[in-house]
Protein backbone atom coordinates (compact mmCIF):
# COMPACT_ATOMS: atom_id res chain seq x y z
CA UNK A 1 0.00 0.00 0.00
CA UNK A 2 1.52 3.23 -1.04
CA UNK A 3 1.90 5.61 2.16
CA UNK A 4 -0.10 8.79 2.01
CA UNK A 5 2.04 12.24 2.73
CA UNK A 6 -1.00 14.47 2.68
CA UNK A 7 -4.79 13.38 3.45
CA UNK A 8 -7.69 15.49 3.63
CA UNK A 9 -10.99 14.29 4.82
CA UNK A 10 -14.30 15.78 4.36
CA UNK A 11 -12.94 19.31 4.35
CA UNK A 12 -14.80 22.22 3.73
CA UNK A 13 -14.38 26.04 4.10
CA UNK A 14 -17.12 28.65 4.65
CA UNK A 15 -17.13 32.20 4.73
CA UNK A 16 -20.06 34.26 6.15
CA UNK A 17 -22.72 32.54 4.07
CA UNK A 18 -20.37 31.60 0.81
CA UNK A 19 -19.33 27.85 0.63
CA UNK A 20 -15.63 28.06 -0.95
CA UNK A 21 -14.92 24.42 -0.31
CA UNK A 22 -17.57 21.70 0.53
CA UNK A 23 -16.52 18.26 1.87
CA UNK A 24 -13.44 17.15 -0.45
CA UNK A 25 -11.59 14.01 0.51
CA UNK A 26 -8.05 14.26 -1.43
CA UNK A 27 -4.78 12.79 -1.27
CA UNK A 28 -1.04 12.91 -1.92
CA UNK A 29 1.20 9.68 -2.28
CA UNK A 30 4.47 9.38 -1.33
CA UNK A 31 6.90 11.07 -4.13
CA UNK A 32 3.70 11.50 -6.35
CA UNK A 33 2.67 14.78 -8.62
CA UNK A 34 -1.17 15.43 -8.14
CA UNK A 35 -2.78 18.56 -9.60
CA UNK A 36 -6.17 20.07 -8.48
CA UNK A 37 -7.81 22.10 -11.39
CA UNK A 38 -10.89 23.71 -12.23
CA UNK A 39 -12.07 26.88 -13.46
CA UNK A 40 -11.90 30.26 -11.49
CA UNK A 41 -13.39 30.32 -8.41
CA UNK A 42 -13.32 26.23 -8.04
CA UNK A 43 -11.98 26.60 -4.53
CA UNK A 44 -8.20 25.55 -5.48
CA UNK A 45 -6.29 28.22 -3.65
CA UNK A 46 -8.89 28.07 -0.74
CA UNK A 47 -8.15 24.55 -0.34
CA UNK A 48 -4.36 25.07 -0.60
CA UNK A 49 -4.88 27.34 1.74
CA UNK A 50 -6.53 24.75 4.47
CA UNK A 51 -3.66 22.42 3.20
CA UNK A 52 -1.06 25.00 4.78
CA UNK A 53 -2.05 26.83 7.74
CA UNK A 54 -3.08 29.66 5.81
CA UNK A 55 -7.12 28.50 6.98
CA UNK A 56 -8.39 26.36 9.24
CA UNK A 57 -11.11 24.04 7.98
CA UNK A 58 -14.95 24.93 9.23
CA UNK A 59 -15.19 21.28 9.14
CA UNK A 60 -12.67 18.45 8.23
CA UNK A 61 -9.40 17.22 9.31
CA UNK A 62 -5.66 17.34 7.62
CA UNK A 63 -2.98 14.63 8.21
CA UNK A 64 0.45 15.35 6.83
CA UNK A 65 2.80 12.74 7.68
CA UNK A 66 0.58 10.88 10.16
CA UNK A 67 0.02 13.86 12.12
CA UNK A 68 -3.14 15.98 12.54
CA UNK A 69 -2.08 19.61 11.34
CA UNK A 70 -5.58 21.17 11.27
CA UNK A 71 -5.37 24.04 13.41
CA UNK A 72 -1.37 24.32 13.35
CA UNK A 73 -0.20 27.60 12.56
CA UNK A 74 1.38 28.41 9.21
CA UNK A 75 4.95 28.15 10.54
CA UNK A 76 4.45 25.13 12.17
CA UNK A 77 3.23 23.34 9.08
CA UNK A 78 6.42 24.62 6.95
CA UNK A 79 8.53 23.24 10.37
CA UNK A 80 6.53 19.77 9.66
CA UNK A 81 7.64 19.52 6.45
CA UNK A 82 5.53 21.19 3.80
CA UNK A 83 6.27 23.89 1.49
CA UNK A 84 4.41 26.39 -0.88
CA UNK A 85 4.63 28.95 -3.67
CA UNK A 86 2.39 31.66 -4.33
CA UNK A 87 0.20 32.30 -7.37
CA UNK A 88 1.08 36.16 -7.25
CA UNK A 89 5.03 36.32 -6.79
CA UNK A 90 5.78 36.98 -3.30
CA UNK A 91 9.16 37.49 -3.22
CA UNK A 92 11.71 40.05 -1.39
CA UNK A 93 12.34 42.12 -4.15
CA UNK A 94 14.96 44.53 -3.01
CA UNK A 95 17.02 41.25 -1.97
CA UNK A 96 19.29 39.15 -3.66
CA UNK A 97 17.89 35.57 -4.72
CA UNK A 98 20.50 34.21 -2.42
CA UNK A 99 19.19 36.32 0.50
CA UNK A 100 15.46 34.82 -0.65
CA UNK A 101 16.71 31.50 -0.42
CA UNK A 102 18.37 32.05 2.85
CA UNK A 103 14.84 33.36 4.01
CA UNK A 104 13.54 30.03 3.16
CA UNK A 105 15.57 28.33 5.36
CA UNK A 106 14.87 29.84 8.41
CA UNK A 107 13.05 26.96 10.39
CA UNK A 108 15.64 25.14 9.92
CA UNK A 109 18.31 27.54 11.64
CA UNK A 110 19.03 27.09 15.15
CA UNK A 111 21.30 30.46 15.91
CA UNK A 112 19.58 32.51 18.69
CA UNK A 113 19.37 35.99 18.72
CA UNK A 114 22.24 36.27 21.35
CA UNK A 115 24.61 34.27 18.78
CA UNK A 116 23.79 36.34 15.87
CA UNK A 117 24.63 39.56 18.07
CA UNK A 118 28.17 37.82 19.15
CA UNK A 119 28.47 36.18 16.30
CA UNK A 120 29.82 33.12 17.91
CA UNK A 121 31.73 30.38 15.80
CA UNK A 122 28.41 28.03 15.91
CA UNK A 123 26.47 31.09 13.75
CA UNK A 124 29.53 32.01 11.46
CA UNK A 125 29.20 27.75 10.63
CA UNK A 126 25.22 28.18 9.88
CA UNK A 127 25.69 31.16 8.04
CA UNK A 128 28.34 29.80 5.45
CA UNK A 129 26.42 26.27 5.48
CA UNK A 130 23.18 28.38 4.65
CA UNK A 131 25.25 30.52 1.70
CA UNK A 132 26.52 27.02 0.59
CA UNK A 133 23.33 25.03 0.88
CA UNK A 134 21.54 28.34 -0.93
CA UNK A 135 24.06 28.54 -4.21
CA UNK A 136 23.36 24.80 -4.71
CA UNK A 137 19.51 24.88 -4.56
CA UNK A 138 19.81 28.17 -7.10
CA UNK A 139 21.66 25.82 -9.56
CA UNK A 140 19.38 22.90 -8.92
CA UNK A 141 16.50 25.17 -10.12
CA UNK A 142 18.87 26.45 -13.04
CA UNK A 143 19.02 30.04 -11.53
CA UNK A 144 23.04 31.20 -12.11
CA UNK A 145 22.59 34.61 -11.03
CA UNK A 146 22.98 34.26 -7.07
CA UNK A 147 24.01 37.73 -6.34
CA UNK A 148 21.06 39.66 -8.75
CA UNK A 149 18.32 41.47 -6.91
CA UNK A 150 14.63 39.51 -7.23
CA UNK A 151 12.70 42.44 -8.52
CA UNK A 152 15.54 42.24 -11.54
CA UNK A 153 15.30 38.56 -12.61
CA UNK A 154 13.45 37.72 -15.39
CA UNK A 155 9.75 36.21 -14.71
CA UNK A 156 10.58 33.13 -15.34
CA UNK A 157 13.83 32.90 -13.32
CA UNK A 158 11.45 34.81 -10.28
CA UNK A 159 9.02 31.88 -10.54
CA UNK A 160 12.37 29.55 -10.18
CA UNK A 161 13.46 31.51 -7.53
CA UNK A 162 9.99 30.69 -5.42
CA UNK A 163 10.74 27.16 -5.67
CA UNK A 164 14.43 27.15 -4.41
CA UNK A 165 12.96 29.37 -1.69
CA UNK A 166 10.49 27.02 -0.36
CA UNK A 167 13.21 24.20 -0.75
CA UNK A 168 15.12 25.90 1.78
CA UNK A 169 12.94 24.62 4.15
CA UNK A 170 13.77 21.20 3.72
CA UNK A 171 10.26 19.73 2.72
CA UNK A 172 8.63 16.84 2.27
CA UNK A 173 5.77 17.92 -0.27
CA UNK A 174 6.01 20.71 -2.51
CA UNK A 175 2.78 22.98 -3.07
CA UNK A 176 2.90 24.99 -6.44
CA UNK A 177 -0.01 27.23 -6.99
CA UNK A 178 -0.08 27.80 -10.99
CA UNK A 179 3.82 28.13 -11.37
CA UNK A 180 3.62 28.35 -14.84
CA UNK A 181 1.22 31.70 -15.10
CA UNK A 182 2.30 34.00 -17.36
CA UNK A 183 5.41 31.54 -18.69
CA UNK A 184 5.51 30.87 -22.47
CA UNK A 185 5.40 27.57 -24.22
CA UNK A 186 9.27 26.42 -23.82
CA UNK A 187 9.24 28.05 -19.95
CA UNK A 188 6.34 25.67 -19.22
CA UNK A 189 8.21 22.71 -20.21
CA UNK A 190 11.36 23.55 -18.93
CA UNK A 191 9.10 23.65 -15.29
CA UNK A 192 7.40 20.90 -15.87
CA UNK A 193 10.84 18.96 -16.27
CA UNK A 194 12.07 20.80 -13.11
CA UNK A 195 9.12 18.99 -11.13
CA UNK A 196 9.96 15.60 -12.36
CA UNK A 197 13.89 16.39 -11.63
CA UNK A 198 12.06 17.40 -7.68
CA UNK A 199 10.40 14.36 -7.83
CA UNK A 200 13.08 11.70 -9.24
CA UNK A 201 16.35 13.32 -7.30
CA UNK A 202 14.92 15.06 -3.86
CA UNK A 203 11.87 12.60 -3.60
CA UNK A 204 9.56 15.23 -3.38
CA UNK A 205 6.03 14.76 -3.36
CA UNK A 206 4.08 17.39 -5.33
CA UNK A 207 0.38 19.36 -5.11
CA UNK A 208 -0.09 21.23 -7.78
CA UNK A 209 -2.49 23.73 -9.10
CA UNK A 210 -2.22 24.79 -12.61
CA UNK A 211 -4.57 25.84 -15.65
CA UNK A 212 -1.86 25.21 -18.47
CA UNK A 213 -3.46 21.22 -19.11
CA UNK A 214 -0.21 20.34 -21.12
CA UNK A 215 1.89 20.77 -18.12
CA UNK A 216 -1.09 18.72 -15.93
CA UNK A 217 -1.73 15.74 -18.15
CA UNK A 218 2.13 15.26 -18.86
CA UNK A 219 3.94 16.09 -15.07
CA UNK A 220 0.51 14.29 -12.74
CA UNK A 221 -0.22 10.98 -11.95
CA UNK A 222 -3.48 11.89 -10.56
CA UNK A 223 -5.96 14.85 -10.90
CA UNK A 224 -8.70 15.97 -8.73
CA UNK A 225 -10.87 18.44 -10.50
CA UNK A 226 -13.22 20.79 -8.44
CA UNK A 227 -16.23 22.92 -9.38
CA UNK A 228 -17.57 25.62 -7.24
CA UNK A 229 -16.15 24.16 -4.07
CA UNK A 230 -17.01 20.13 -4.84
CA UNK A 231 -15.22 17.76 -5.76
CA UNK A 232 -16.47 16.24 -9.54
CA UNK A 233 -14.23 13.67 -10.44
CA UNK A 234 -10.42 12.62 -10.16
CA UNK A 235 -8.18 9.78 -11.77
CA UNK A 236 -5.36 9.43 -13.63
CA UNK A 237 -5.13 11.99 -16.19
CA UNK A 238 -6.63 10.10 -19.36
CA UNK A 239 -9.64 8.84 -16.89
CA UNK A 240 -9.93 12.78 -16.01
CA UNK A 241 -9.28 13.91 -19.82
CA UNK A 242 -12.11 11.36 -20.60
CA UNK A 243 -14.84 12.60 -17.83
CA UNK A 244 -18.02 14.11 -19.44
CA UNK A 245 -18.33 16.18 -16.03
CA UNK A 246 -14.95 17.57 -16.01
CA UNK A 247 -15.08 18.53 -20.24
CA UNK A 248 -18.05 20.38 -19.68
CA UNK A 249 -16.96 22.24 -16.57
CA UNK A 250 -13.73 22.97 -17.61
CA UNK A 251 -11.68 21.04 -19.98
CA UNK A 252 -13.69 21.37 -23.10
CA UNK A 253 -11.20 21.94 -26.16
CA UNK A 254 -8.35 22.03 -24.44
CA UNK A 255 -7.70 18.55 -23.62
Amino acid sequence: MTELVLEARHVSKVFGGLVAVNDVDFTVPEKGIVSLIGPNGAGKTTFFNCMTGLYKPTTGRVTFDGKNITAQRADLVTKAGMARTFQNIKLFRTMTALENVQVGMHSRMRARLTGMVLHTPFVNREEKASIEKGRELLNFVGLKRHGELAMNLPYGDQRRLEIARALGSDPRLLLLDEPTAGMNPQESEELRQLMEKLRTERELSILLIEHDMKVVMNVSDYITVLDHGEKIAEGTPQEVREHPRVIEAYLGSQA
